[in-house]
């Protein structure tokens, strides 16, 4: 509903940690914006301000948030590459002058637009960061709205994401909340879960099915510790790769058959041309090292059926090469770079699938959803942090020195372990 059509407020602005009564919108609110003219390191881009709390149209809800997940894309944001999201917002009529990041939510609905049916004012919901056009023909005519051409990512290529005290989402993106978790849990896992659980189930016939041997990058972070999570529920053995055993006992904790530690190699980066033979052995050396080490995490002979990928440039050879015949390899990002060279012999040879994943559908969302509160997966919450530490956590994040884990920061949650109102 627009402002207008919301009962007169006591308040036009409160502070983070304050909550106005259900369904009495403030004019204003705190958000942590970042502007054009400071992207940068994000412990700097990040400031909070007031500004006006948005209206809802049809079809959008408001959300009064009670804490936020934290994700690597609003790192890019904060330093204005590889996109000025800006002007990514401009294509949906949205602000160009702030960006207001957060892909991931927990919090109560306070506003419904004209045509909402799926949720009301009141609800605890998580909220998933799949938008699109509904008008959009891709859609209409019934196809994967991920594939649409209006598809974007809430929170990052849209204005009002969830590091402020209200965030604005299509109403479509509203999620029940696993009541048994507090809102920190809640808001953290939606958008690595829901993304891992497409790269894992999306793509047939290369989905996870049990027996299978998944390789997964990354597998103490945010990402890969969901991906070990949803490789485990389905029966299969997930070899997680890292940076220290520390981190692959946690790993384990969370499913892993068994860990690699990435630093007992030397051979990561773009090889060598195939034509300079002696170089070109030593690079192929040390990926059979490697391949080999993923069978005796395995218990058997036997090479990953996929591949979750999200390093890129550093590791896509390797992935490619360990990949099984006729296996995928699945990729979300590029962390450590987007150049990446592919020997197509193993790739033709062996008739592997190199496939490209970005984030989820409603019903993907739905059912990793579904997974939580099911109590089959663990949200895998590593810290949390808080309204004014926005900054700080991103910038942990770009720099590599964050705990194992996903993250959160609280909004209107005043503690953590809330796992509803006080």
């Amino acid at each position: 509903m627009a402002r207008d059509e919301v009962r007169t407020v006591a308040k036009s602005l409160y502070e983070v940690g304050e909550i106005p009564p259900i369904g009495e919108v403030p004019a204003q609110m705190h958000a942590q914006l970042i502007r054009p003219d400071r992207y940068g390191e994000p412990e700097k881009a990040f400031q909070d301000e007031v500004i006006d709390t948005p209206d809802v149209g049809p079809q959008e809800a408001l959300v009064l948030v009670m804490a936020a997940g934290v994700n690597f894309n609003n790192v890019w944001a904060a330093r204005g590459i590889p996109v000025d999201v800006t002007k990514t917002q401009a294509r949906w009529g949205e602000p160009t002058d702030f960006h207001i990041g957060g892909s991931d939510a927990s919090g109560i609905v306070y506003a419904v637009g004209e045509g909402v049916t799926n949720a009301k004012v009141g609800d605890r919901v998580t909220v998933h960061a799949g938008q699109w056009d509904p008008d959009d023909p891709q859609v209409l005519a019934g196809e994967d709205p991920g594939l649409a051409d209006s598809f974007r990512v809430w929170g990052y290529d849209t204005a009002w994401g969830s590091f402020a005290q209200f965030c604005k989402v299509q109403a479509h993106q509203l999620m029940p909340k696993a009541p048994h978790l507090s809102w920190e849990e809640a808001a953290a896992p939606t958008l690595t879960g829901a993304t891992a659980y497409r790269m894992l189930h999306g793509w047939p016939p290369n989905v996870v099915n049990e027996g299978d041997v998944v390789l997964v990058w990354g597998g103490a972070g945010g990402l890969g510790s969901l991906a070990t999570e949803l490789v485990a529920a389905a029966g299969a053995k997930a070899v997680t790769v890292v940076s220290s055993d520390e981190k692959g006992e946690y790993t384990k904790k969370l499913g892993a058959v068994g860990y690699i530690n990435r630093k007992e190699y030397d051979h990561w980066g773009i090889p060598p041309h195939w034509k300079d033979s002696e170089a070109w052995a030593k690079w192929f050396s040390g990926a059979k090292a490697f391949g080999k080490a993923i069978w005796e995490q395995a218990g058997e002979r036997k090479s990953p059926a996929i591949v979750f990928e999200h390093p890129g440039e550093e590791t896509i050879p390797t992935s490619i090469f360990v990949a099984d015949r006729g296996g995928m390899v699945v990729i979300c990002a590029g962390t450590t770079g987007y150049s990446a060279t592919v020997d197509l012999r193993f790739l033709w040879n062996l008739q592997k699938r190199f496939q490209g994943s970005h984030l989820f559908n409603d019903e993907q969302a739905l059912a990793f959803n579904q997974l939580v509160i099911d109590g089959k997966i663990d949200p895998a919450l590593g810290h949390v942090y808080r309204f004014d530490e926005v900054g700080l956590v991103h910038q942990l994040m770009g720099d590599g020195k964050l705990p194992e884990g996903n993250m959160s920061v609280l909004v209107s949650a005043s503690e953590p372990g809330q796992k509803d109102l006080p």
